[in-house]
């Protein structure tokens, strides 16, 4: 697993976040039974203080006596580590105390003004910590007070403090390996599509496939689909490139054979001239068509790409008056702002400078561009050219969307323009369509995609 790996991330970012909150509980679970331990011996001492004052009392004589002994053998063993003693608070003098003190006495907690039990902590018998719970009582038939202690050495909390923080370090442990263990396995099942994403990238390099094939979960199979589109597309573009070499190698073929027969069959220079003329205007308007078809193709899926209708129109329209600044054309442009179109630029331009280029040459005076989005369609746009010029029959408008057709030799032009516009639509899975317009003229009218 290389560090700038994802899975090393994955579970780096994991475990270090385990760790802390593992340690963090460990630590608070540790505080919380080290608080248990010292209330429950707390508590054991208060038992102990309460049976002793219960089993005091004055005698006849007068002093302070005990009816029976404290049964607990560690009482009865020299500094067994449990200790108890009664003095009287008057004068502080040793009346009773264990056997477990020997010839020593306990500290007494220094008196305040609230009442119940005092505690406190102090070194004992053989330097052991302990820690006292005293309490002042006065027995009934005396009116001396009496300072009843127990007291318990102190070892005995840390020894079980120390003894539960062991077992839960060796815990804390062994679930942080067993929890970045399950983290490596869980994070080697969950990037295992990737890894047959990657497997399948190379197999496509390699030649083995030709598209990313299986079971993929959810979140990735977007980008499977994005990546076999991409594959599609450039396999598409491959094709259609293929497609118009062969088909430009093939109009080219005929011109090219004339142009050799000419070239050695007897005849005047004249004959020749105007041959090689008409030829090599053939064979460049061939070119030019097909140049624009593959740049079309290879262009006509490209991500991200965007262009304005608005900016394009424009742009052309300004362009085209100063072309025909000899005649005076009325043109209208309605496009509202924000419509893009979702392709090249130069596209759009090749599409709308064709269209909008034929209307200038065939309006009498008025031309209309209008775009708009397809109500029905969200993802697509419409843009209309008319012009009231002569106008189309419906046998004239389906002639001239065949290549280098022209319907009048007198007006310039080569006779691929609308074929183009019909070719690239094609390629953006747009349509193209010519009609009658209101206007008197041609309604060229063509469908796109619109960008989001």
């Amino acid at each position: 697993m290389r560090p700038d790996s994802l899975a090393f991330r994955l579970v780096a970012g994991a475990a270090l976040l385990t760790a802390i909150l593992l340690i963090g509980g460990g630590l608070l679970l540790a505080s919380a039974f080290r608080e248990s331990v010292e209330s429950s011996f707390d508590a054991r001492m208060d038992v102990l203080l309460g049976g002793l004052i219960a089993d005091a009392e004055i005698d006849p004589q007068g002093r302070l006596v005990l009816r029976r002994r404290f049964t607990q053998a560690r009482f009865e063993r020299p500094f067994s580590g449990l200790y108890w003693q009664v003095t009287e608070s008057g004068t502080g003098q040793v009346l009773l105390r264990s056997r477990s003190i020997w010839d020593q006495q306990l500290p007494v907690p220094p008196r305040r003004e609230e009442p119940g039990p005092r505690r406190s902590e102090a070194m004992g018998p053989e330097g052991q910590s302990l820690r006292l719970v005293a309490r002042d009582v006065t027995l009934p038939g005396d009116t001396r007070t009496f300072t009843f202690i127990v007291a318990g050495a102190a070892n005995e909390i840390e020894r079980e403090t120390e003894s539960f923080n062991g077992t839960l370090a060796v815990a804390v442990v062994v679930l942080l390996l067993g929890l970045i263990g399950a983290l490596l396995v869980q994070v080697r099942y969950g990037l295992r599509p990737l890894r047959s994403v990657e497997t399948g990238l190379a197999d496509i390099r390699s030649g083995r496939a030709e598209r990313l094939t299986g079971d993929f979960p959810s979140e990735i199979s977007p980008l499977v689909e994005e990546v076999n589109m991409l594959l599609d597309h450039n396999a598409q573009v491959v094709d259609r490139a293929r497609t118009h070499v062969g088909n430009l190698a093939h109009a080219l073929k005929t011109p090219l054979s004339v142009l050799t027969n000419e070239a050695v069959s007897p005849g005047d220079s004249a004959q020749l001239a105007e041959t090689v003329r008409r030829q090599t205007g053939l064979m460049r308007r061939q070119v030019d068509h097909y140049l624009v078809r593959a740049r079309a193709a290879a262009s006509g899926s490209v991500l991200g790409a965007r262009a304005s209708v608005a900016g394009v129109s424009e742009d052309l329209v300004r362009t085209l008056k100063r072309i025909h600044r000899d005649r005076d054309y009325d043109v209208t442009i309605t496009c509202p702002e924000g419509l893009d179109f979702r392709g090249e630029k130069q596209d759009l331009e090749e599409l709308l400078g064709n269209l909008l280029d034929n209307a200038f040459k065939w309006a009498e005076g008025r031309i209309s561009l209008s775009a708009a989005p397809v109500q029905d369609d969200p993802g697509r746009l419409t843009i209309t050219v008319e012009d009231d010029g002569p106008g189309l029959t419906e046998e004239e408008r389906a002639r001239v969307l065949k290549r280098g057709a022209r319907l009048d030799e007198s007006v310039p032009g080569s006779g691929l323009g609308l074929s183009i516009v019909d070719d690239i639509s094609g390629l953006y899975d747009g349509a193209f369509k010519l009609d009658a317009s209101p206007l008197g003229g041609v309604k060229a009218v063509l469908t796109l995609p619109r960008a989001a």
